[in-house]
Formats: C-alpha cells, sequence, structure tokens
C-alpha cells in the first residue's frame, strides 16, 4: 500500500519545480524529502522523476502517476471532509435499540419531530426486551428502563427521564371488587405482576406525600414480562396491576383504567441511554441523544 504522505510529498516536488521549493512549502529538510521520493519509486518500481543538477523533470510513468495521485489526493480530502462533517453536521444513520414498550409507547412522537429537524439522519430501530451487547451489535445507543442501577460497565450512562409506576385497575373490577382505600386492604385482591429476573413478587408502595412505605407480597394470577399483556388483563378485569404512568396514560384518559390507592407510587424506574463512549460520536448520534434527552420527561409524564 502506498503512504499518501509520499503521494503528496511527491505532487509537491512536481507542483513546486523541485525539491529546495517543495522541502519549504511542506517544512520538511529537502533530503527527508528526496528519501520519501526514493522510497516511493522503489515501491512502485518505476522512476517518476529525472534528476539533474539545474531542475527536476517528470518522467513519462511520472506524469502518468501525477494523473492518479491528483485524485488520490481530492477523494482523501473528500473523505476527510466527510467525516469532519458527521461531526459537526448531523448526517448519516444511527443504529439504535429499545424495550418494546419505550419504542412503541414513549419515542414515536419524538422520532416524528426528530426527522422533521434533522432531514439527513436516518434512523435503524431495534426493538427488543432482551438487553443486547451493542457494542458486539454496532449499536449507536441503547434505551433502557430499569429498576436499579445499572450495571457497572465501559458503558457511558445518561438518565433520560425518571419514571414512576402506579396501581390500575378496570373501572368494572373496581365497581365488582370494591375499591381499596389503603395498601394494607390489597391482599384479597387478584394481582397482576411484571415478570422480571431475580425480582420476587411483592408490590413495594411509597406515598407520593408522606414516609410511608407499604411491601405486599403477592401470588399474581398473571405473571408476565409483557406490559401490553398485563395493560389487557386489567382491562378486561382481572386484577390490580403496577404499571409505568406513561405506558395507561391513554387508558386512563379513555376511562378504560383508573389509578388504584392514587396517593401511593409502586416503583420507581429510570429511562437511560447507553453508549459504547462519547469519544468520536458523530454529530447525528449527538443530536438523537440531546433530541430524547429534552423530549423524554414530557413522553412518560403522566399530565
Amino acid at each position: 500500500m502506498l503512504d499518501l504522505n509520499d503521494v503528496r510529498f511527491f505532487v509537491q516536488v512536481v507542483d513546486r519545480g523541485g525539491f529546495s521549493a517543495a522541502a519549504r512549502a511542506l517544512l520538511v529538510p529537502t533530503s527527508t524529502l528526496s528519501h520519501r521520493i526514493q522510497q516511493l519509486e522503489a515501491s512502485l518500481g518505476v522512476a517518476l522523476l529525472a534528476r539533474t543538477s539545474r531542475k527536476v523533470t517528470t518522467t513519462d510513468a511520472g506524469r502518468e502517476f501525477y494523473r492518479h495521485a491528483i485524485g488520490m489526493l481530492e477523494r482523501a480530502a473528500e473523505a476527510e471532509m466527510a467525516m469532519k462533517q458527521r461531526l459537526t453536521e448531523p448526517t448519516g444513520p444511527v443504529r439504535y435499540t429499545a424495550a418494546q414498550v419505550i419504542a412503541q409507547v414513549a419515542m414515536p412522537a419524538m422520532v416524528n419531530s426528530f426527522l422533521g429537524k434533522y432531514p439527513k439522519v436516518n434512523l435503524i430501530q431495534h426493538c427488543s426486551d432482551e438487553n443486547v451487547d451493542i457494542v458486539a451489535d454496532g449499536f449507536d445507543l441503547a434505551i433502557r428502563g430499569h429498576s436499579g442501577p445499572l450495571p457497572d460497565s465501559s458503558l457511558i450512562q445518561r438518565p433520560l427521564a425518571k419514571v414512576p409506576w402506579y396501581l390500575y385497575a378496570s373501572p368494572d373490577f373496581l365497581a365488582r371488587h370494591g375499591a381499596p382505600a389503603a395498601p394494607d386492604q390489597l391482599a384479597p385482591y387478584p394481582s397482576l405482576f411484571m415478570l422480571r429476573e431475580t425480582v420476587v413478587p411483592c408490590w413495594r408502595l411509597r406515598h407520593e406525600y408522606a414516609d410511608d412505605e407499604f411491601v405486599l407480597p403477592l401470588a399474581p394470577r398473571v405473571h408476565t414480562a409483557c406490559m401490553v399483556t398485563l395493560k389487557s388483563n386489567a382491562q378486561a378485569g382481572l386484577g390490580i396491576v403496577a404499571l409505568p404512568g406513561y405506558v395507561c396514560r391513554d387508558e386512563v384518559q379513555r376511562g378504560d383504567l383508573v389509578r388504584v390507592l392514587p396517593d401511593w407510587v409502586a416503583e420507581e424506574s429510570t429511562i437511560s441511554a447507553l453508549m459504547p463512549s462519547r469519544r468520536g460520536m458523530s454529530a447525528s448520534v449527538r443530536a438523537f441523544l440531546d433530541h430524547l434527552a429534552e423530549g423524554f420527561p414530557a413522553a412518560v409524564s403522566i399530565d
């Protein structure tokens, strides 16, 4: 492979008519410049320059190589400019992975507004409730919901929004069973619970306006990792469920679900962005991340 610097040195020698002028322009010793051109000729196996005591001229091979060299340097400059532009102007693809509910409920409006704002950016979305290896799989970032701290790793973490969970049930369910007035009245009610690894089924309730807490072990009637299923179960009147507020926002507004014990929070989680590194982050990824950080608090609000 040719050394692009040697190609640049050769072009300067030709353009400036000799080694001395080229050396002054390049700020390198004449001896170094002459040695590098000799190395270039040796690697090509042809003489590019005809040297005399008075001047330097190009050989036939040198004139042909000069035409190619100019094109090489122009393409290299274009490539450099394109990479610099990626760091300054949002353009090109952003590959991200997000949990199903986050992608389907919280993010659509943000994605639409981002694409409208940055017409040169393309988004490649991967939806999965499994924690993927974003480095091995080539993702620019992951959007994940978590109840506790994320494990320490080499990934950069940026919290995007706090997400409270509340208890919900259908109006028909509460009409049939009665609405509990306090957490200690919840035990007889059938429960629906979000399945997570190492999490024992229970509700850890905290009063929104006081320091009161209440822990209730559960024997769930439905135990699944699918929030959509749990929400459907609750709408069908099968029990009380704890879900993120924004997941049930539309159903509450339509009257399909109501808050149970509205002064109590069932859980608190966080939505965070995870990235391999901030160094070398393209302008498009940085713009998308900033857009999400600005938009997520409103996207998960229940007001």
